[in-house]
């Protein structure tokens, strides 16, 4: 898989990604297109319109023209590249697709979506059966919408929209914020290992239910500590962190340390202070100049379920 699949997914229903009209979903529900995790499928499992897929399926096209459905993108922001996912889907996949962005502001309904202007961001293209199609996208432009065509019809299980959260941050002004959040712009932009989960985990919208969903590496035997560097949403201070260890019981940190840096310049923020297993955190941070980027450093290894870091933009 291409390298931009490492960054949000920005669809995703978890992220606030919704689908919000669609030509047709007479076989299998719009909504499926942007669930989390792999496609599903059991054998001979049949409902009234016939095999149960999980995905979107339209009913057999006899006239002229294609199915669309159209996503709001849970994290506007710049799109990196799209994965088309056929799972499953073989005698029924459609013979293309392609893909429009749109930028809507404020809190559009689906009709003013539709007359939105769009752009082509992934060209019709050929698909095969249960199968992932990455494409990447060349466009520094701002997108809120996306719109998957197929023609004529038929599956499609997944969309995959990856890219850079660009949020509007104009509302938080003169509030704090939390300068971490996927959901402002955040991003973990590098990581000293993920072995069982990706860092990307502790920024993202909510709290997590199980370990998979916060960050966790390997046992580590060099002496050495594990460690992970967060783009804030902008440049600024941080008042408060949060360092949340819940879920991880026989396998938090020892310790957290965190540092702030604007440029080649690095700001203590947090000297090496104690964790506690399955529990959130809170801490206090003293006046510092303004920052860009955080490393996180927990000693020696282990996990961590979401890191807030709440501030101001400066």
């Amino acid at each position: 898989m291409r390298d931009f699949t490492r960054l949000p997914d920005l669809a995703l229903r978890r992220h606030g990604g919704s689908v919000i009209a669609a030509s047709d979903e007479s076989f299998a529900g719009k909504e499926n297109l942007i669930r989390p995790g792999r496609p599903a499928f059991q054998p001979a499992t049949f409902a009234g319109t016939g095999q149960v897929y999980d995905g979107w399926e339209t009913r057999r096209r006899r006239g002229p023209g294609h199915d669309w459905a159209i996503v709001r993108l849970g994290l506007p922001g710049v799109i990196r590249g799209v994965v088309v996912d056929t799972a499953w889907f073989t005698g029924n996949h459609p013979a293309h697709a392609a893909v429009e962005a749109a930028h809507v502001p404020g809190h559009p309904s689906a009709a003013e979506v539709e007359r939105a202007g769009w752009v082509t961001i992934v060209p019709m293209s050929p698909l095969k059966g249960d199968r992932e199609h990455p494409f990447e996208v060349a466009d520094e432009s701002r997108y809120t919408h996306v719109r998957l065509n197929m023609y004529p019809d038929g599956g499609i299980a997944r969309l995959r929209v990856h890219g850079e959260a660009r949020p509007d941050l104009s509302v938080w002004d003169g509030l704090g914020l939390d300068l971490a959040a996927l959901e402002n712009g955040g991003l973990v932009t590098a990581c000293s290992d993920e072995f069982y989960s990706s860092p990307g985990n502790v920024i993202a919208p909510g709290t997590a239910r199980n370990q998979a969903e916060g960050w966790e590496t390997a046992r580590r035997r060099d002496g050495g500590n594990d460690w992970l560097v967060i783009r804030l949403a902008g440049r600024g201070r941080v008042s408060l962190a949060e360092i949340d260890t819940t879920n991880l019981v026989f396998n938090a940190p020892a310790a957290v340390t965190l540092t702030g840096l604007d440029g080649d310049r690095e700001v203590p923020l947090l000297p090496g202070t104690p964790l506690r297993p399955d529990t959130p955190h809170r801490f206090r941070l003293g006046p510092h100049d303004p920052v860009d980027h955080v490393r996180v450093d927990i000693h020696p290894d282990g996990g961590l379920a979401r890191v807030r870091l709440w501030g101001h933009l400066a």
